[in-house]
């Protein structure tokens, strides 16, 4: 004989069945990392690895991004993003775009563990925010947390690496270049494979120079100002910024002076309590 369901089961299972599926955001408290995307969900390889740093020192601490937490929390790190975050948010090695309005920086408090440069650093403590001297863009971390991965390696003597914005004109510079589009790995792979790099991607020159390869920020546009390039270099033992405005003109200059970095002071600011 089958057994009935008693009324307030019944309802219950009822209302489980009739009510939409939660969404990923109504699951459980998680820290979620901050990755700017251009439009038409196309991934730019600067800013996705604010994604795969994250990962990949969680990982190496045996822990996911993908763990519940004991509340929500957004985590700023690669990329020139500041303008995005809101109050509350925490900052570990971004940046300040500087093409965007000071009033578009809505927040009234950060937790700021590392930003990526003086400049930065300057901006928002202008804004009554304390922010700790620790500079340093998290991409500068790709060797030491993938030591076996990427090894340099001379397989072309110039690459250029065009900023987002540049990319229609790269196939008009008569120089083998990789576009920021592709995967981040397939672009690391084809940076570590040159002798200079030349670029108007910031990342671009970020990656050549974590690996040690000398590279040159070529300008050739408007569109993208020098303030994010400038801080970078300064966050780096550099005093600051010292672009090409054509391909010619970085060949002729060459690489940059090498950089100053500690990558051990970087990762000991890592926010891992945020995951606990």
């Amino acid at each position: 004989m089958k057994q009935m369901m008693p009324p307030r089961l019944h309802r219950a299972l009822s209302r489980l069945r009739n009510a939409p599926p939660p969404s990923y955001d109504d699951r459980y408290p998680r820290v979620d990392v901050f990755e700017w995307r251009p439009a038409g969900s196309a991934i730019n390889f600067g800013d996705r690895l604010a994604t795969v740093v994250a990962e990949r020192v969680l990982a190496l601490h045996g822990r996911s991004l993908d763990e519940e937490t004991a509340r929500d929390a957004t985590l700023f790190t690669v990329g020139s993003v500041m303008h995005f975050a809101k109050t509350g948010d925490t900052v570990w090695g971004s940046g300040v775009n500087g093409k965007i309005p000071a009033d578009r920086h809505a927040f009234d408090a950060l937790d700021i563990r590392a930003v990526r440069g003086p400049l930065t650093a300057a901006f928002l403590a202008e804004r009554g925010l304390n922010v700790p001297a620790v500079y340093g863009d998290p991409a500068l971390l790709l060797p030491t947390l993938f030591p076996d991965r990427f090894k340099r390696h001379s397989a072309r003597p110039v690459l250029f690496v065009p900023n987002l914005h540049d990319l229609t004109l790269a196939p008009t510079l008569g120089l083998p270049f990789v576009s920021p589009l592709r995967g981040w790995n397939a672009v690391v792979e084809q940076i570590v494979g040159a002798d200079l790099v030349l670029a108007s991607s910031l990342h671009g020159v970020v990656i050549a120079e974590a690996f040690g390869i000398p590279a040159r920020h070529v300008r050739l546009t408007e569109t993208e100002p020098p303030f994010k390039y400038d801080d970078y270099a300064r966050g780096t033992g550099r005093s600051g910024i010292d672009s090409a405005n054509s391909v010619a003109e970085a060949l002729e200059m060459g690489g940059a002076p090498p950089i100053s970095f500690d990558p051990q002071a970087l990762l000991a600011t890592f926010p891992h309590d945020l995951w606990e």
